[in-house]
């Protein structure tokens, strides 16, 4: 088994950390692969309720794609690489029916960034360094970053992210809305716990339903209102939707 990935399971959240400190967590094929396996395990794993993503080390969170793998690519290769790792990984982890939360512990750049962006949560260390330089190697970002950027920030600041590769601080991060939360270095896996511990009072099927009816008002291929009244719907027959109402009707917490 690969020891690119490492997985510890602690009170239902999966906390998996990327494991190339010695070339700042880059993304390699074997690194995609690894996620891919061990995600599509967590997300059938039902004492799995929340997922963390994370970098080993205090330095990086991941410093972008392992440029030396594709530096000869062709362009059919380079294409068949990146529809591989945004179906496996960065498109598999923004539709993840459990919720995923980015712990960005230093620099996240190119990829990295991207993988951050599929997250449904970000939370940044302040020592946190953010950018998408994909242009000064003569490329743009294929993981997803022209795409999801823009849903974050808004058109204009994400082209000049884009256009001029520049890096940007946690707390500019938080100022555009590219993060959530953004706090000491010490304190980051401690606010990151409390999040997967607000999380998981709330029920995980709500939970993947939201996740489903968000991502929908970014397909253009359906309606997120009619996919918002289908899964609306679809809540009143589940365990969760009676253990939930039954709760507040009886003035007792509810357990998901």
């Amino acid at each position: 088994m690969s020891n690119t990935v490492l997985i510890t399971l602690s009170d239902r959240v999966a906390w998996v950390r990327i494991n190339r400190p010695e070339k700042l967590n880059a993304l390699n094929s074997e690194v995609l692969l690894a996620l891919h396996k061990e995600l599509d395990q967590l997300q059938n794993n039902e004492a799995v309720r929340v997922v963390v993503l994370m970098g080993s080390g205090d330095k990086a969170f991941v410093a972008g794609a392992d440029i030396s793998e594709f530096a000869h690519f062709s362009p059919d290769q380079a294409r068949e690489l990146v529809h591989e790792g945004q179906e496996k990984v960065f498109d598999f982890i923004q539709n993840f029916k459990k919720p995923v939360i980015a712990a960005i512990n230093g620099f996240a750049l190119g990829g990295g960034l991207e993988l951050a962006m599929a997250c449904h949560i970000r939370i940044a260390s302040d020592q946190a360094k953010m950018a998408l330089p994909e242009v000064s190697l003569g490329v743009i970002p294929g993981y997803g970053g022209t795409q999801r950027l823009p849903q974050l920030v808004g058109k204009g600041r994400a082209l000049e992210m884009i256009l001029t590769g520049a890096m940007i601080d946690a707390q500019k991060a938080l100022e555009i809305g590219l993060v959530n939360q953004v706090v000491a270095p010490e304190a980051l896996l401690t606010e990151v716990a409390k999040m997967a511990s607000k999380l998981l009072k709330n029920a995980p099927a709500a939970q993947a339903a939201a996740i489903q009816a968000v991502e929908a008002a970014f397909d253009n291929s359906q309606s997120g209102y009619d996919v918002e009244k289908d899964l609306f719907s679809a809540c009143f027959d589940t365990e969760d939707f009676v253990e939930g109402t039954q709760a507040f009707l009886n003035k007792r917490k509810a357990n998901f």
